[in-house]
């Protein structure tokens, strides 16, 4: 199925660090490798020898650097080994206390050191081993490389008789360019999850029918595209029957099922032909940590602080035709089984954290709705576009990345221009605790009211689309800020630059929760003070009006309201599922982003100051223009005068 492949990744080169033991053999080996010979009175350290590129295969220069295994050398073999791309551990063939110290110093060093690079386990002065003395390394070396699975490789080699020296220093460069920890779990003996779900996208990509099958016309194309040549018929059908030998469901009439192509890769690598498969990641744009690569994933755009990114129709009609192939009992809703399928090509599901994990609605039996599946991907794309871009290439949008993105006007253009064309909107969510946000929030997501709900320790988002009258939906994304961090949030430069709306809850019967309240909405439009970048559309909200209000609350938020020219707080009670279109309202102040924003007395004082400023610029303008009307009237009175004389 493939012909011997040539690196194609981003590497240019691979730096090999050799430790180990004082005697083991380190310099001898290094030596023997560059000048094939081998050589007594060497120097206790060799400088920096580079392996010319075309001594291997992948022909990608090797550069080893020789260590001491002195104490007073210590900090600097430690910098070596932080700097290195793989590292060989030597021991002496004929001396067994040295095969002891790679798991009782070495190995432990390296993980002291957080070196997470392979590891090549070479035995040197093989040619010293004692004859009578018999050694099976499988049983010495395999309790070894159960307990560090950073070991790729042992072999034993001689520098005397230059037996296996290359092949050491080929596994070492091999380790780096095709490593085996992505694709193949040795303990178990079976791919990686990631490597799967790779495959099974590529496999995705190569089935043009779509029936589940690649055909032999498929399987050429993918033969093509990942090494450049065609299988011979012939080569085909010695394909199919290897793989339905082995795994009989892996060949239907179809030709090459997913299960046949998995188990193929599986056998190259069990093989050792790490190689051929890695030729086949990389060709269809993996990074070594089976994720695509960053050229891949370049956004058309830059945004600046002000500006979001949203979903293009296109990309929109596509997630719906995904979500509608897997709802395969067609209740408008997915299983979590039927989520994992439908990110079964992407290295793992992007919503199995925070702030995505529980942000959407689902139904009671956990199930994600196409308005949730829709919400996570609008969420997705404000928080992190480029994460969204990746996983809409994996789970198989095939169009140009620029088709997917949209690109917002600046919150501040919006401003002038009194409206604005976003169709996804943040909102971020303050108050004391105990104010009633997370009731506010779980509502928002069709959760039931509960007397339990927690304090919320943490920000929480929550996301889902707001019907509006006419029939648009728009989609409003919760964020809620925790009391105590508000200070550290409103101490970065742009932290309200991604701010559509602020909305400040508290406890209508509490004067601690109001008085609270109204102190994070001084703080909130201070910041809109600094700049006019910073200005936002700001709301109250009433919570708990199931209880009795506190009566100075009352009065006193009426006043703030009307002295700071926003609206009067939004009473609400989600105990009665009272939400006095609250959601709606902060959309709607959303959409008119010069509304709502706080007169603050610098914010007044600048507006006079402004008004003052024009009507000087008006009187003197008057001014001159009388001036003008003057001179023009005496020099037209000068001119008749003269002309009369």
């Amino acid at each position: 199925m493939s012909v011997q492949p040539t690196y194609s990744g981003r590497r240019t080169g691979v730096r090999v660090v050799v430790a180990g033991d004082r005697g083991t053999g380190k310099s001898s080996l290094i030596v023997a490798l560059a000048t094939e010979t081998f050589a007594d009175n060497l120097p206790p350290v060799l400088p920096p020898t580079t392996l010319p590129a075309d001594l291997y295969p992948d022909r990608i220069p090797v550069t080893v650097i020789d260590t001491s295994s002195s104490m007073e050398s210590s900090m600097k073999r430690s910098e070596e080994l932080k700097r290195a791309d793989a590292v060989m551990l030597t021991y002496a063939c004929d001396q067994p206390m040295t095969l002891s110290r790679i798991s009782s110093y070495w190995l432990p060093e390296l993980r002291r050191l957080e070196v997470n690079v392979p590891v090549i386990l070479v035995g040197c002065k093989l040619d010293l081993r004692d004859e009578h003395d018999p050694m099976s390394m499988e049983a010495v070396m395999t309790p070894i490389m159960q307990r560090y699975r950073e070991i790729e490789t042992c072999i034993e080699c001689s520098a005397a008789t230059f037996l296996q020296v290359p092949d050491a220093f080929y596994y070492a460069q091999k380790a780096v360019l095709h490593p085996t920890l992505p694709l193949f779990d040795q303990e178990t003996q079976s791919l990686q999850p990631r490597c799967v779900s790779a495959l099974r996208r590529i496999f995705t990509l190569c089935d043009h029918d779509m029936d589940g099958a690649l055909n032999d016309q498929e399987l050429n194309g993918f033969q093509v595209k990942c090494f450049n040549a065609p299988l011979q018929p012939e080569e085909i059908i010695g394909v199919q029957r290897v793989v339905q030998e082995k795994l009989p469901e892996g060949v239907n009439e179809n030709g090459l099922t997913l299960d046949g192509f998995l188990f193929l890769h599986a056998l190259f690598i069990e093989k050792g032909r790490l190689e051929t498969t890695w030729a086949v990641m990389r060709k269809f744009g993996y990074e070594d940590d089976l994720k695509l690569r960053d050229d891949f994933l370049t956004l058309p755009f830059k945004a600046a602080p002000d500006q979001s990114v949203e979903l293009t129709t296109e990309a929109l009609e596509f997630l719906r035709g995904i979500f509608r192939l897997h709802d395969t009992d067609n209740d408008g809703a997915v299983r979590p089984t039927e989520l994992d399928m439908l990110f079964a090509t992407a290295p793992e599901s992007p919503w199995s954290e925070i702030p995505y994990l529980d942000a959407a609605e689902r139904t009671a039996l956990g199930n994600l709705t196409l308005n949730g599946f829709l919400s996570e991907w609008a969420l997705m794309t404000l928080m992190d576009p480029k994460k969204s871009m990746a996983n809409l290439i994996y789970i198989g949008y095939r169009g140009d990345p620029a088709s997917a993105l949209h690109l917002t006007r600046r919150r501040k253009v919006d401003r002038k221009k009194q409206k604005t064309e976003r169709n996804v909107f943040n909102c971020f969510v303050f108050g004391p605790k105990n104010a009633g946000k997370s009731a506010i929030i779980n509502s928002f997501i069709e959760r039931p009211f509960s007397k339990s709900d927690t304090t919320t320790t943490g920000e929480r988002w929550a996301v889902n689309a707001v019907d509006e009258i006419g029939g648009n939906k728009k989609t409003l994304v919760l964020r809620e800020i925790p009391e105590d961090e508000v200070k550290k949030l409103l101490s970065k430069k742009n932290s309200l630059a991604a701010c559509d709306v602020a909305v400040f809850v508290y406890d209508s019967s509490d004067e601690r929760s109001w008085k609270r309240s109204k102190e994070l909405l001084a703080e909130v439009a201070r910041k809109g003070d600094e700049s006019e970048d910073y200005l936002v559309p700001c709301l109250l909200i009433a919570a708990k009006d199931d209880l009795d209000p506190y009566p100075m609350a009352v009065r006193d938020s009426l006043g703030i309201s009307q002295e700071l020219g926003i609206e009067a707080p939004i009473r609400v009670s989600m105990k009665q599922s009272n939400l006095n279109n609250v959601f709606g309202r902060i959309v709607y102040a959303a959409e008119h982003p010069h509304l709502s924003i706080p007169e603050t007395e610098t914010r007044k004082n600048r507006k006079k100051y402004r008004q003052l400023f024009n009507r000087s610029l008006t009187f003197v303008s008057v001014g001159t223009a009388a001036a003008v009307v003057g001179l023009v009237a005496y020099r037209a009175y000068a001119a008749r005068k003269s002309a009369s004389a």
